[in-house]
């Protein structure tokens, strides 16, 4: 039996309706990353579904995408990445 792939849930990042040149730059890392790496949309998800303000949010999505080329990186927990942006942004 094939492993099945988790199809990412529609939401204006990531449902194609919205162009990708008119989405925020945190949406558009959000889109980037659930292009490739469709299993980590619940963890995108969480970024973005999350109490912050625009600029803690583009950190929080940009400290997760970032961590994903660095083996160990604590910001790859969604929750982690959520608290540093909240803790070191204005």
């Amino acid at each position: 039996m094939a492993a099945s792939r988790k199809k990412a849930k529609p939401t204006r990042w990531y449902n194609g309706d919205t162009p990708f040149e008119e989405l925020d730059p945190s949406e558009q890392i959000a889109h980037t990353i659930v292009q490739e790496f469709g299993d980590l949309a619940p963890s995108v998800e969480r970024i973005m579904a999350a109490d912050l303000t625009a600029p803690q949010r583009r950190q929080a999505i940009g400290l997760f995408q970032a961590s994903l080329d660095e083996l160990g990186d604590r910001n790859r927990d969604p929750r982690h990445a959520i608290e540093t942006a909240r803790t070191t942004s204005d």
